[in-house]
């Protein structure tokens, strides 16, 4: 525990460490650990709310489930439908190009062109060119 809250959580040590506070000072003090216990209380109570909303929740469908005859085990043995992600899979190619030296070089129009391509297209070519 900081020495701080070993002094605000004692009373002595709190009345010892303020005593050179004015009235005005401590009031502002007070007003300010007053609202940090309000924004607590509201953290707590919506924390609360929250979960008897969720509960309720839950409650609600326990009860759809025993009004159709089914049990949480027959929900688990339901396959999960997967959705497909895009994540991992490359991006079509949709340049080609082909050096002097017979190398096929791809590029697929997203992020930095090659050097080959920038190459191309300064001596007059266009991107319409290469494309597969």
């Amino acid at each position: 525990m900081s020495d701080f809250l070993r002094i605000l959580t004692h009373g002595r040590r709190l009345q010892g460490a303020v005593k050179e506070l004015s009235l005005e000072e401590l009031e502002n003090v007070v007003e300010k650990l007053n609202a940090i216990v309000d924004t607590r209380k509201q953290k707590e109570m919506e924390a609360a709310r929250a979960a008897e909303e969720k509960q309720s929740k839950l409650e609600e469908i326990r009860r759809q489930l025993e009004e159709a005859g089914l049990d949480i085990d027959d929900l688990n043995s339901v396959p999960s439908v997967k959705l497909s992600k895009r994540a991992g899979q490359k991006r079509p190619v949709k340049y080609s190009i082909t050096d002097e030296d017979g190398e096929e070089h791809k590029w697929t129009g997203i992020g930095r062109m090659p050097k080959v391509f920038s190459e191309q297209l300064d001596a007059g070519k266009s991107l319409d060119d290469f494309k597969i």
